[in-house]
This record gives C-alpha cells, sequence and structure tokens, in this order.
C-alpha cells in the first residue's frame, strides 16, 4: 500500500524506463557484511535497471571492510569502492555516496544485510508518480526498545519538521540525482534522512511510501542506540528546524 506525501507540478523526475540508477550503501566496520550485500545487490539491480552502479563507501571502518570492497570493486565493473578515512557518522557517509553518484536516480540502503533488495521492484514503479520513494519497514527486525524509541523519534521529527512520514529513517529510498544539487546537506549524524526529506518537502518534491521486509541483523553492531548518537541527533534536529526556518529550505 503506498502513501504519498505532498505533490509537486515543478520538478521534472528522470526517466524510469530506461532504468539508470546509482546504489549506494555505507559500510563502517561490516567486514561480515559487504560482500553478501554486495553480492545480493548486483544481482537483483542486473535484473532490475538497464543501467546502474554500486558505490560502497566504507566509512573509515578499522577491521577488513575496505580491504573487501576494493576486491569487490576489482571483481565487479558495476562496483567501485570509496572510502573515508576517518568515520565521519552516518550522515556524513551518506553525503558521500550522495555526492559520488552519478545516474540520474539514487538508491541507498544500509551496508548490515537488514533488508531484502527485492524489495526494490515495490519501489521502481513509484517513480512514475512520484519524485522521491521512501519505504517504510512492515514488521522491525529490533528489539522492543529500539522499536519504541524509533516510533517516538519518527513522531518528535514528523511534528517540529510538519512531514508526516511513517518511517523517516528506513534505509531504503530512491531520490532523483538532481535534488542534491539543490540543497546543501549539513547534518553528519543520524538526523540526514530527516534533514533530506525536509529539504525536499520544502522545495515541491512529492514522496510516495510504501512497505518493505526487514531482517535481523546477523553480524555486526547496531550502534543508532548509542545515547551520544541519540543524544547529537536531536541537538542537530532543533539546528535543523531553526536552518529551515531562516533559509526556506
Amino acid at each position: 500500500m503506498a502513501f504519498c506525501v505532498g505533490s509537486d507540478p515543478l520538478h521534472t523526475r528522470p526517466s524510469r524506463s530506461p532504468l539508470s540508477i546509482s546504489v549506494f550503501f555505507p559500510c563502517h566496520n561490516e567486514e561480515g557484511n559487504v560482500e553478501n550485500t554486495t553480492l545480493l545487490a548486483l544481482r537483483t539491480f542486473r535484473r532490475c535497471a538497464d543501467d546502474f552502479e554500486i558505490i560502497i563507501v566504507n566509512d573509515g571502518s578499522r577491521d577488513a571492510t575496505g580491504q573487501i570492497a576494493d576486491r569487490m570493486a576489482n571483481e565487479h565493473p558495476e562496483v567501485r569502492a570509496v572510502h573515508n578515512e576517518t568515520n565521519l557518522g552516518y550522515g556524513g557517509a551518506l553525503q558521500r555516496g550522495f555526492r559520488e553518484a552519478s545516474k540520474p536516480w539514487v538508491f541507498y540502503t544500509d551496508g548490515d544485510g537488514q533488508f531484502d533488495f527485492n524489495d526494490i521492484e515495490k519501489l521502481i514503479p513509484m517513480l512514475e508518480d512520484y519524485d522521491i520513494v521512501s519505504a517504510y519497514r512492515v514488521e522491525r527486525s529490533d528489539s522492543f526498545v529500539r522499536r519504541t524509541n524509533a516510533a517516538a523519534w519518527t513522531l518528535f521529527v514528523n511534528v517540529l519538521l510538519g512531514l508526516w512520514l511513517r518511517d523517516i529513517d528506513c534505509a531504503f529510498k530512491i531520490y532523483p540525482r538532481s535534488l542534491f544539487d539543490e540543497i546543501k546537506m549539513k547534518s553528519t549524524g543520524a538526523l540526514i534522512d530527516s534533514e533530506i526529506l525536509a529539504r525536499a518537502k520544502r522545495l515541491g518534491y512529492s514522496v510516495g511510501q510504501v512497505g518493505v521486509s526487514h531482517l535481523p541483523r546477523l553480524m555486526g553492531e547496531q550502534s543508532g542506540a548509542n545515547l551520544r548518537v541519540i543524544v547529537r541527533a536531536f541537538k542537530e534536529l532543533f539546528l535543523l528546524r531553526s536552518d529551515i526556518k531562516k533559509t526556506g529550505t
């Protein structure tokens, strides 16, 4: 089931057919996941896209993530690896991915393997009607505390920024690449999703929403529930609200 936020007569959408798309995922200490995530992305987009690239964003990993990313890039011509020498945070890693993208559409997900790439086929048809497609997790495979915190955060962000999206931080979205020529991203932490969507809404971009699967994490550790990350996100949220009110975008 799809939901719409906003409407847009102003922006010209890139063509959906043929589909030319950049695919990227940030990885921080994901040596147990990065190879399988890359192979799943290759298998999926070879089937459903006419032209694509896969970008692995190694965000200052201290394990073998960078070496595995480079090996995947050497083995598969559609893949390239980019490296942040130091960990720039989730927002910094996403900013790098959006800047590196070269195709008219940009899809991103996380490098931890918690999403089913096959669900991209639910998002692609919606590009006929919406500028942005933002998925939501139908059944979130996280602890009760994490789900409760996420629901409260989403409600708070929606109220403060006027977004009214079901799952703001779901890492399964498609954007037009041109959006990132119109906005200046400032968030380097967990607020990055909210910032992009809030700025896009101010510019009149329409957003479609559709449910996708969410899988248990099999390898590695989550960092989103870290108290330091949460405090940083709240600080950035109030700064973002002030900045949007000041600049209008």
